[in-house]
């Protein structure tokens, strides 16, 4: 079975959006669906899951490194970020386990 949720984003902006908006993110697995992080995050959490937004990032050409033995491209990391909206009145504790 694939892992769903990877890890929390713990940034200043996601700090502030969890706290004024009830907003969680995410790294999720890239290959799954709204509809599979939903159920995961009510699973785990045991939160009401509003709404989902999923973003990909990464995948581009970062840079051509020249070598002795030719050209080489370099390249980023895929991954996709999800956005979590919870129901009113319900949090997510993402500092319980640290």
């Amino acid at each position: 079975m694939k892992s769903i949720l990877i890890k929390p984003i713990l940034t200043e902006k996601a700090n502030a959006d969890s706290e004024s908006r009830n907003r969680f993110a995410f790294v999720v697995n890239r290959n799954c669906n709204k509809l599979e992080i939903k159920s995961a995050v009510e699973k785990f959490y045991g939160v009401n899951v509003e709404s989902v937004r999923t973003m990909r990032y990464g995948g581009g050409l970062a840079r051509k490194k020249y070598t002795s033995r030719g050209v080489s491209d370099e390249g980023t990391k895929l991954w996709k970020k999800a956005i979590i909206t919870v129901a009113e009145g319900q949090t997510i504790d993402l500092y319980e386990n640290i």
